[in-house]
C-alpha cells in the first residue's frame, strides 16, 4: 500500500478550510511526517520555499519584509523556524491586509522560536494544525473514518453501532508493527525501515536537538530516548527517571517536555476533574509512532512483538494515537487525559471537548468480558457521560449495555 507518494492527507480539507478563514496557517509536526508533501497538495498558484535549501533561505533572509511585500499572497514557507526574523515580517505583511484570508502557510518542527511566534507574535493572525505521520487509515489509502464526525456531532450510541470494519487484521497488524512515517511505507522493505529509523534518530539527536537546545547534554538525552521505549504506555514517575539517568528531577521533567514538544512523545495528564475517588496524579505518556517504539525495542517482526512484555502498552498507545490523529485531522477540538484511581481502576483515554466527556478503554482481545469494564461503567455513571467506548479486535460493533459499546479497531 501507499504506492502514491502524493496521496491526499486527511489534514488537507482542514488546511483548505482554515485558509478560507485566516490570513496564515501554521502546520507543525515531527520531522519527516509529510508536512512538505502536504504543501505540494495546495491549490495551484502557491509558491513554496524550503528554508533548508540555501537558495531559498538566501532569497528570503536578505530582507524578509521586502520579500513579503514583493510576494504578498499564496506563499508557503517550509521550516520557518530556521529564520526567526521571518515571524516579525509575517506579522507586518499580514497586518497590511489582515482581512484577506489565505495569504501564507508556514511549517516547522517544534522550536522555541516557532511556538513563541505562533502564541505571541502571530496571535490572532494564524491558525495552527498539528500534523503527525500517516494514520492507520492514511497508510492504507482509506478516507477518514466516520467515527470522528459522529463524536463531534454528539451522535447517539445507536449510530456508532452502525460503523463497519474497513480494515483486515493483517492490515492493522502491519501498520502497528511499522508505524506511520511515510518514507518506510514508500520503500517497503524491513532492511530499509531499520536503516531509516537508525538515521532518523541520529539526525534528531545529533542535528535537530543541538540546534534547538544548545545546552542540552546529548549523551544523557540519548540514554533518555532509549529509556522512553521502556516507559511508553506507562505512568511516569519523574523521580525514578531522574535517578535512573543520574540527573535532577527538574532536568528529567525538561527532557519529557523536550520529547513532547518535538512531537516524539505524547504527554497525557491525569484526569482529576470532579474526582469522587482518590486519583493518581502522575502523567502517562508514550512514543507517538509505534514503528519507532518497536525499533528501539529491537523487535523485528510481529511474532516478536506479540511475545514481548510491552505488547499491551504498544497496542494501547497505537490505538490512542490513531484516535487523536483522526480527531485532529477532522478539526475536532479536544483534550486528552488518562485516568487511574488509587484503588487501581483505570481508563486508558478520556476525551473532553464540545462533544462532552468520552471515556475510551482499549483491549487487544477480540471478546471483552463485561466484568472487566467496571471502571468504565463507574466513570460513565459518576460523570454523566452519554456513553463509553471500548476499542478491541472484534469483527463488528457490539453493545455491551445501554451506555457501553465495543468498536473494532478495523473501523478506525
Amino acid at each position: 500500500m501507499f504506492e502514491n507518494a502524493m496521496m491526499k492527507r486527511h489534514t488537507l480539507p482542514l488546511l483548505n478550510e482554515l485558509l478560507g478563514l485566516f490570513p496564515c496557517v501554521a502546520i507543525v509536526g515531527v520531522r519527516q511526517c509529510g508536512k512538505t508533501t502536504l504543501l505540494k497538495e495546495l491549490l495551484p498558484g502557491w509558491k513554496i520555499l524550503d528554508l533548508e535549501k540555501l537558495a531559498d533561505l538566501d532569497a528570503v533572509a536578505r530582507d524578509p519584509d521586502l520579500f513579503l511585500r514583493l510576494n504578498p499572497d499564496r506563499i508557503a514557507i517550509d521550516e520557518c523556524q530556521l529564520l526567526p526574523a521571518m515571524f516579525a515580517a509575517l506579522r507586518v505583511g499580514i497586518d497590511s491586509d489582515r482581512a484577506r484570508p489565505g495569504q501564507f502557510v508556514i511549517t516547522g518542527s517544534s522550536s522555541p522560536e516557532l511556538l513563541a511566534a505562533i502564541s505571541e507574535s502571530l496571535a490572532g493572525r494564524v491558525a495552527l494544525i498539528e500534523m503527525g505521520p500517516l494514520s492507520l487509515a492514511e497508510a492504507h489509502e482509506l478516507p477518514p473514518a466516520p467515527l470522528y464526525r459522529l463524536i463531534e456531532d454528539r451522535a447517539p450510541i445507536v449510530e456508532l453501532a452502525e460503523l463497519l470494519p474497513r480494515l483486515s487484521l493483517d492490515q492493522i497488524g502491519n501498520y502497528w508493527m511499522r508505524g506511520g512515517y511515510p518514507e518506510p511505507w514508500l520503500k517497503n522493505t524491513s532492511r530499509f525501515r531499520k536503516l531509516w529509523m537508525q538515521n532518523y534518530l541520529q539526525t534528531y539527536l545529533d542535528r535537530d536537538l543541538p540546534r534547538l537546545f544548545p545546552a542540552l547534554d546529548r549523551q544523557k538525552f540519548r540514554l533518555f530516548v532509549q529509556m522512553l521505549a521502556q516507559l511508553s504506555g506507562s505512568i511516569i514517575n519523574y523521580s525514578e527517571v531522574a535517578r535512573a539517568l543520574g540527573v535532577s528531577q527538574p532536568t528529567a521533567r525538561d527532557y519529557f517536555h523536550i520529547a513532547h514538544g518535538t512531537f516524539l512523545w505524547r504527554h497525557l495528564p491525569a484526569y482529576e476533574k470532579d474526582a469522587t475517588k482518590r486519583v493518581v496524579k502522575h502523567p502517562k505518556g508514550y512514543l507517538r509512532d509505534s514503528g519507532l517504539l518497536h525499533y528501539l525495542l529491537h523487535l523485528r517482526d510481529r511474532d516478536e512483538l506479540m511475545a514481548h512484555p510491552r505488547m499491551g502498552q504498544s497496542w494501547e498507545s497505537m490505538v490512542i494515537e490513531t484516535l487523536l490523529r483522526g480527531l485532529a485531522a477532522a478539526g475536532v477540538d479536544h483534550r486528552a487525559y488518562h485516568y487511574r484511581t488509587g484503588a487501581g481502576a483505570e481508563i486508558d483515554l478520556v476525551l473532553e471537548g464540545e462533544f462532552g466527556l468520552l471515556p475510551v478503554e482499549i483491549k487487544h482481545t477480540q471478546h471483552v468480558d463485561a466484568r472487566s469494564l467496571r471502571a468504565l461503567r463507574d466513570f460513565v455513571a459518576e460523570r454523566g457521560c452519554r456513553y463509553g467506548i471500548v476499542i478491541n479486535n472484534d469483527e463488528t460493533p457490539r453493545r455491551i449495555d445501554e451506555k457501553i459499546i465495543c468498536l473494532p479497531c478495523a473501523a478506525l
